[in-house]
């Protein structure tokens, strides 16, 4: 067995798509409807997909604060300055715990807590 994907409830699916495939690079896979008031949509080539569903009939989306999702990039400062720029002004970091690795946190427009860590 093999894990294939995790699955995030958005409230509005263009600004999700935007946010994962603009800012943090996933690829848009597919995106289809899957009933009268739901789309469905994976992205991410390679092994493990993030599947985002919106669900008009559904409350708003509840994130427990708890749960992030992980992204490594070759160049953390230069990461920030793209969030700056795509208009994410909430950053928490850079943290620095040991001397192998830094990370920062920011929320994708849903409130998932999205950290993105660069090995030194």
């Amino acid at each position: 067995m093999k894990f294939s994907w995790t699955t995030l409830y958005v409230n509005n699916m263009e600004e999700s798509i935007k946010f994962y495939t603009e800012l943090i690079g996933l690829e848009l896979v597919t995106k289809n409807p899957a009933g009268p008031k739901q789309t469905i949509a994976f992205l991410g080539k390679g092994e493990t997909q993030i599947e985002l569903i919106e669900n008009l009939d559904r409350d708003q989306t509840v994130t427990g604060s708890d749960i992030s999702w992980g992204f490594v990039t070759d160049n953390l400062e230069d990461m920030i300055q793209k969030i700056k720029d795509f208009g994410i002004s909430k950053i928490e970091g850079p943290i620095v715990p040991n001397e192998h690795i830094q990370f920062i946190f920011i929320e994708d427009p849903n409130g998932m807590r999205i950290q993105i860590a660069q090995t030194l």
